[in-house]
């Protein structure tokens, strides 16, 4: 299930404070993540249920 859009224009990622962008998710447990625009930082941050997980220890690292 994708995310509002509006939801999207408010949320910022907790390291850095960049916006985020909605990806597909690598993980077959999860539907998508929501991925850091800053340079430097790209956290991935994974959605559960339709849910958000912005924690900066839940997030997959870039390769």
């Amino acid at each position: 299930m994708p995310l509002e859009a509006g939801l999207l224009q408010i949320l910022a990622c907790p390291a850095c404070h960049a916006p985020l962008r909605e990806e597909p998710a690598p993980e077959a447990e999860e539907t998508s993540e929501l991925v850091c625009t800053g340079q430097g930082c790209g956290l991935a941050y994974p959605v559960r249920d339709g849910i958000p997980v912005l924690l900066v220890d839940e997030a997959r690292r870039p390769a």
